[in-house]
């Protein structure tokens, strides 16, 4: 049993059929162009079957046999189960790539409903999920494509980035994973793809839904692109050159937006893609348009695609408040994650919801005796320190990097004797615990302690205290504070024994390090 949409043209070897120039030059330029790019990279094709893909696929296989190509791409086939033939249409491509000698992958995909974006979604998941770290995924979009792109992103307002359509060149980061895709043919229109495919007889898929009008693009294609085509039969071409002129000009918006946001971020307090953080007092000393610009670019990070332009008004709104009013929370859903934007006194947030999540988390309480803080007692040593983890789960870890010789050594100094059943404590903070920070007049406790601090609202249930505690009969009452710790800061606590604080604090960083990071 076979598909009535697979061509009936029997599958045969394509090494000696002929090739189309146009568009092995323009996959042969474009290769030239990213050369860098692609050098030591693994190369796959997208290939769905369709005329654009497996003509793609067959140019690469012909420029290869004759050594114009420098290797020969795996094929990636995703059956998502969405048309009654999908299995059909595996079977065929794997066959395909079998008499052309050329390896080939199915994939499997589960898509809930019917959505076409959805489907599209969970093939690149699925294919992404396949490929590796900084793989290069090749696909086979054209001129057409592109054209069509761009009047659906004009029909729903985008901006320059939107009209800029999709780009020859797009490295993609989601989840810790950074591959690219590459689009050789965004210049060739699907005139030539499609004579090129009848000339050899390739028997490809034809999708009846492509041109069945019931969803935005196929009804472009079918109903709109035909009448502007009267006006101007120039129409693919132009739009396609408008896209790359305003690309230009995108590059050209980012790159200041770029620069803008080195000015304006607060690297102290970053961890991406979990929690951006912009200076609103640097943020507002830009022109108005670079403001708005930074916003977009900013809050865009780590996504595929865009904030809305509401989003974006809202969050400038956000920046110009001058009350004290720290609830106000405003939310987005991206592609890859969702978002909470919320303001801190002068700094803007943009928070993942996962991270804030994780901030909930219950933190660990540790008693570790100092005799055993040696370097063969804990699995995290590295060098001449140790890890010792505070909160962690699959996405990031918290832990304090210690160095249990100049701990030893710094306590020894200030209490002038040697150390003796001495415990290393890191336990949570209580609201109602009162502690002295270094350049504190007098010890606080909660929200009095959070305000000096400039600790934001989500942060104050993720503070930690360390001690060193004294378990001999001599020191049995004394617990020496030496530390407060955020996820993102430090502050050296004062306390009511022997030791000098401002010796304290200046040796500090050779005994302990806050380190916060993505899991990996």
């Amino acid at each position: 049993m076979t598909s009535s949409a697979i061509l009936t043209h029997p599958i045969r070897p394509v090494n000696d059929l002929p090739i189309d120039e146009t568009l092995a030059d323009a996959l042969l330029n474009s290769m030239k162009e990213y050369s860098d790019q692609l050098h030591g990279r693994r190369l796959w094709l997208a290939c769905s079957g369709g005329r654009d893909s497996l003509a793609l696929a067959a140019l690469c296989v012909q420029l290869y046999r004759q050594g114009r190509l420098p290797c020969l791409p795996q094929l990636l086939h995703v059956d998502h189960g969405l048309q009654a033939d999908s299995q059909h249409w595996a079977a065929h491509v794997a066959n395909w790539a079998k008499m052309q000698q050329i390896p080939c992958h199915i994939l499997r995909a589960q898509v809930p409903g019917h959505d076409e974006q959805a489907a599209r979604q969970a093939r690149y998941n699925v294919m992404r999920a396949h490929i590796n770290q900084d793989d290069v995924l090749l696909l086979g979009h054209h001129a057409d494509d592109q054209a069509e792109t761009v009047l659906m992103r004009l029909i729903q307002g985008a901006g320059v980035n939107g009209l800029s359509g999709m780009q020859p060149w797009r490295v993609q980061t989601q989840h810790g994973r950074r591959n690219v895709l590459w689009r050789p043919w965004l210049t060739v229109k699907r005139a030539t793809i499609s004579n090129y495919a009848k000339r050899l007889a390739l028997p490809y898929i034809d999708d009846p839904t492509n041109d069945s009008g019931d969803n935005v693009r196929s009804g472009l294609r079918r109903d709109i692109m035909p009448v502007l085509a009267t006006y101007n039969p120039n129409v693919i071409d132009n739009i396609a050159r408008s896209a790359q002129l305003l690309g230009d000009a995108q590059a050209t918006v980012n790159a200041q937006a770029e620069q803008d946001m080195l000015q304006t971020a607060d690297e102290n307090l970053q961890l991406p893609a979990a929690q951006r953080v912009l200076n609103i007092d640097a943020l507002q000393a830009l022109p108005l348009y670079r403001q708005r610009q930074l916003l977009h670019h900013w809050l865009g990070q780590d996504e595929p695609l865009p904030p809305a332009k509401q989003l974006v008004d809202d969050v400038w709104n956000l920046t110009q408040r001058s009350d004290h009013d720290h609830q106000t929370e405003l939310f987005w859903q991206g592609r890859t994650h969702s978002y909470t934007v919320r303001r801190y006194r002068q700094q803007l947030y943009r928070l993942s919801n996962e991270w804030l999540s994780w901030l909930d988390r219950p933190l660990m309480v540790q008693a570790q005796p100092l005799s055993r803080l040696d370097l063969t007692t804990n699995d995290s040593v590295d060098g001449d320190f140790l890890l010792l983890t505070v909160c962690r789960n699959e996405d990031y870890i918290w832990q304090l990097q210690v160095y249990p010789d100049a701990l030893v050594r710094l306590i020894e100094s200030q209490i002038g004797e040697t150390v003796l059943n001495a415990v290393l404590k890191i336990k949570p903070l209580d609201r109602k615990q009162s502690v002295q920070t270094a350049l504190a007049t007098r010890p606080q406790s909660g929200k009095k302690l959070y305000q000096t601090l400039g600790i934001p609202l989500w942060l104050r249930e993720s503070l930690v205290v360390v001690s060193v505690a004294f378990l001999d009969k001599e020191h049995a009452k004394n617990e020496i504070p030496i530390l407060l710790l955020s996820p993102f800061n430090s502050w050296v606590l004062k306390n009511d024994f022997s030791i000098n604080t401002k010796n304290l604090g200046s040796d500090i960083d050779d005994v302990f390090k806050n380190v916060l990071r993505q899991a990996e």
